[in-house]
């Protein structure tokens, strides 16, 4: 009997898990009709690409870590390892906003870590007494039967205050839009938590180990001879991800402008139901946001409901300026600006994108994004796009020596979709894990449970079409 399957979400995750899944199907000669449904009108959830004039604009996220062999292998799977795009290879300066001005991040500094003793001792952005303090993670004894700690907790504990104002929150915050003295150390950089145990300290386990990109991602090389950019993109942009992905799966039925209204369990299927219709299908992975997931089981599963309910989210807003070259004073010679919230800035992050990846702006134009709300300034996104553009154009101009108008704007706003891995996220994904393993065929994968970035949905897709695939054989 021909087994019928849903995945609810057409984002990252869910494209991914229906490309394998179809793969799999395949290979295994499994007779399945597989239905992908997505609420919105357009499938890529928060990667979407829009070119305005001459300029390559991403309204979520701008690339992906190479060093996670899943983006890089999808890629290769789908055509499109000519298109990808590596960040430019001379001009890597990344820089902190301090005290109004641009300072260059120490040379040899991995995060938070110092890695070379001189440009360290010479920085400005650190006080004698902060390089004094960070330099005791020499001596400072290892921290044992830590569970779990909040990436504030950790760094203050291991090198200081400074360390945590001038390099964590700015820096590492951003990547997840959270608060440092909140998110969770093991679920958002377990590396760190590694070298103390390994080697008794930060910077003694950077000189040691000559902290390279491999290991501070926790993954090798896509394969043993590749070699990438940390950070990698694609020519056209990364909706073209999205967009080979759909074309890619022919054997299933995409339903988009979908909103599925409710989840509910029916002898050893599932019935979903739609606005105007209903499936009835035998398995079902859910890869929208944790809320929405906790919504739809809420009627059969209470604690299920609460456990995802509890995962936190914050709003975010990208802002995309395009200007003429020649209105710079700035040489944005780097990849662009972190700012530390004792700057009192709305701006969090700056990528200078015409500078970082070739392709998104002309030789005579500039393509600067910000990077705006989060945890600490949520209220900033609910500005309205004209005002928000207009405190994000002066703050800029104020740092780059901005002198014209924009010459091309973009706002992206994305409302409580940035999931918090908090601290005591490990335990909760174990608990939601448990307790989702209670309903066969059913399946939780995305951002919200390991992994915000795309390789990491990418890899959840593969393991729910590997969960799926196993739950189908063994029904038959």
């Amino acid at each position: 009997m021909k087994k019928k399957i849903a995945i609810i979400g057409g984002g990252i995750t869910g494209l991914s898990t229906a490309f394998f899944l179809q793969e799999k199907l395949n290979r295994e000669g499994v007779s399945a009709d597989v239905n992908l449904i997505e609420s919105d009108a357009r499938l890529g959830g928060k990667i979407v690409t829009e070119r305005v004039g001459d300029f390559i604009i991403e309204g979520g996220p701008d690339s992906f870590l190479s060093q996670k062999p899943w983006g890089i292998n999808l890629c290769r799977k789908l055509g499109l390892i000519d298109r990808i795009v590596q960040t430019n290879p001379i001009d890597k300066a990344i820089y902190i906003l301090s005290h109004g001005k641009l300072q260059k991040f120490p040379e040899g500094m991995n995060l938070m870590v110092p890695g070379k003793i001189t440009p360290f001792l010479l920085t400005p952005l650190v006080s004698f007494s902060g390089k004094a303090r960070m330099g005791l993670d020499l001596f400072i004894p290892r921290e044992n039967n830590v569970q779990e700690e909040s990436i504030g907790s950790f760094v203050r504990r291991r090198l200081g205050e400074e360390a945590v104002a001038t390099f964590a929150e700015p820096i590492l915050a951003t990547i997840y839009a959270g608060d440092v003295e909140k998110l969770s150390l093991q679920a958002t950089f377990p590396q760190f938590a590694g070298m103390e145990q390994k080697f008794g300290s930060l910077i003694w386990g950077g000189w040691m180990r000559r902290w390279d990109t491999h290991l501070a991602v926790g993954a090798p090389p896509a394969t043993p001879t590749e070699r990438w950019s940390l950070f990698v993109t694609l020519k056209d942009g990364l909706s073209s991800l999205i967009q080979s992905l759909q074309k890619q799966i022919k054997d299933v039925t995409v339903q988009t402008g979908q909103p599925v209204v409710r989840v509910s369990p029916r002898e050893n299927q599932y019935e979903i139901v739609l606005s105007g219709k209903k499936l009835l299908v035998d398995a079902v992975a859910v890869t929208t946001d944790a809320t929405m997931a906790a919504e739809f089981v809420q009627p059969w599963d209470e604690r299920l409901s609460r456990q995802l309910f509890s995962i936190p989210y914050v709003s975010t807003a990208t802002v995309s300026l395009g200007f003429r070259r020649k209105d710079l004073s700035h040489p944005l010679k780097g990849f662009g600006y972190v700012v530390p919230r004792a700057e009192r800035k709305t701006i969090l992050a700056v990528t200078w994108s015409s500078s970082k990846f070739d392709g998104r702006a002309t030789a005579s134009e500039v393509l600067i994004r910000s990077f705006v709300g989060g945890a600490h300034q949520e209220e900033v996104v609910d500005l309205p796009d004209d005002q928000l553009m207009d405190a994000v154009s002066k703050e800029c101009g104020s740092v780059l020596g901005i002198s014209g108008e924009p010459t091309a704007s973009c706002v992206y706003k994305w409302r409580k979709a940035n999931p918090q891995y908090n601290v005591g996220h490990l335990s909760l994904i174990a608990e939601i894990e448990k307790a989702s393993a209670k309903h066969p065929g059913f399946f939780l994968a995305g951002a919200a449970y390991k992994g915000v970035g795309i390789p990491d949905c990418v890899q959840q897709g593969w393991e729910t079409s590997e969960k799926m695939i196993r739950f189908l054989k063994a029904s038959l």
